[in-house]
């Protein structure tokens, strides 16, 4: 064995998006990461009348984030801030179907 200093550690698990669990119906690039947001429009999977959300798969409503989503950026940060972005937009997506269901039982 041998020991080297060293001021810091950085595990870096790998960058393979491990999504074969992820039902078909969620729109994947050729190396089996999530599209969402605008990725999903250009792929022309996006279906509902309104614009995803940043982090909105192809089924509204569904986010995703860190290493499995489409991203350039691979790290734990980002996946903990894109973690905490997603509530907002679950928040920010039931206002707007609660408000889409007033406007169709008005009518």
């Amino acid at each position: 064995m041998t020991r080297h200093e060293c001021g810091g550690v950085f595990v870096f698990i790998g960058a393979d998006a491990d999504t074969g669990w992820v039902p078909a119906e969620i729109a994947r690039d050729k190396n089996s990461y999530v599209l969402t947001g605008d990725d999903v429009v250009k792929a022309r999977r996006w279906s509902d009348d309104r614009d995803p959300f940043l982090l909105e798969s192809s089924m509204p409503g569904i986010f995703a984030c860190g290493d499995v989503r489409l991203s350039p950026i691979k790290r734990v940060a980002a996946a903990v801030g894109e973690g905490s972005m997603a509530i907002a937009f679950v928040h920010q997506y039931l206002a707007h179907a609660d408000a889409k269901d007033q406007r169709q039982a008005r009518r």
